[in-house]
């Protein structure tokens, strides 16, 4: 009797697995290893790109680990997003009565339609400093996959 080879993870495959997206240094950023495992759709945007890509061609039951650089990941740090805008701006595309500190994620309504969303990292009288880069730009990360199933 010949054994039938595990499912193996297509561009549109829908699955069942726990994983874990990390730092280099192993601490988590999400983790589905101590609760239920999550169930998506490949193609869907439920994970960053590059996590599916790195998802491809695996067989079910498979279990590893990646370790990625910083372009593989959210990219390199991009000065060129770190950028100054006007108090008058921050304060028209806020909600009524926000009280923004430093540290926090704003998101703002983009010209022509859409979002976007930056840290603050000064809050002036007259301008304010945003870095624009995703919050892991920069940063070598680590993905382990238990892949459970494969449909």
């Amino acid at each position: 009797m010949t054994q039938a080879s595990p499912a193996v993870v297509t561009d549109s495959a829908y699955l069942t697995l726990h994983y874990r997206l990390a730092t280099a240094d192993g601490t988590d950023i999400v983790t589905t290893f101590a609760g239920n495992p999550a169930t998506l759709m490949l193609g869907q945007n439920q994970l960053a790109p590059f996590l599916e890509q790195r998802l491809l061609g695996m067989a079910e039951g498979s279990h590893q680990t990646f370790h990625l650089a910083a372009a593989e990941g959210f990219g390199e740090r991009n000065a060129d997003m770190i950028q100054s805008v006007s108090r008058a701006t921050l304060d028209e595309n806020s909600a009524p009565g926000a009280n923004y500190q430093v540290g926090d994620l704003v998101d703002f309504a983009a010209p022509g339609g859409g979002r976007f969303a930056g840290v603050l990292r000064e809050l002036g009288a007259t301008t304010c400093l945003f870095d624009f880069n995703h919050p892991l730009a920069g940063k070598p990360l680590m993905f382990e996959v238990k892949l459970i199933s494969v449909l």
